[in-house]
């Protein structure tokens, strides 16, 4: 299928199917007690992601979307990408958040997690919700004869 999309779009698009996966991955790695490899994939993950919003995703929010807030909400281009954004914001925090407070002492205690489940499964949830976010900030961006009659 041809899209309208920059090389650096389908590139990240990829990546972060590739990182939804890695993951679940993860996840399975915890389940099976391998806990030190489960870190190591979680925490390598959250950080190319950072990277990914810094490069790419943040840059593209602020020159497209943000600068038409809140007039343009209504239409799909922009509610999609906000909406994408808002929830993603949320992911990459709470996943940030665990790295900080789980593999490093950087915290002091109580602000520590106890509860790891909890908060990994949610941000996990979150992160897939954002994930699908993201597919169809893409589908909406670049490929527009999807929508047209």
């Amino acid at each position: 299928m041809a899209t309208a999309a920059p090389l650096y779009a389908n590139l990240t698009l990829f990546l972060e199917l590739v990182m939804g996966v890695g993951l679940l991955a993860g996840a399975l790695l915890a389940r099976l007690k391998r806990f030190r490899q489960h870190a190591w994939c979680q925490s390598v993950i959250v950080l190319v992601n950072l990277l990914l919003i810094v490069l790419t995703m943040l840059p593209s929010f602020r020159v497209h979307v943000a600068p038409r807030i809140p007039l343009k909400l209504g239409k799909a281009y922009y509610a999609v990408a906000t909406a994408h954004a808002a929830l993603g914001t949320l992911a990459e925090g709470g996943g940030l958040y665990i790295l900080l407070a789980v593999g490093t002492r950087l915290l002091p205690p109580r602000l520590r997690i106890t509860n790891y489940k909890l908060w990994m499964r949610t941000v996990v949830v979150l992160w897939w919700a954002v994930l699908l976010f993201g597919v169809a900030t893409y589908t909406r961006w670049y490929i527009p004869h999807m929508f047209r009659k």
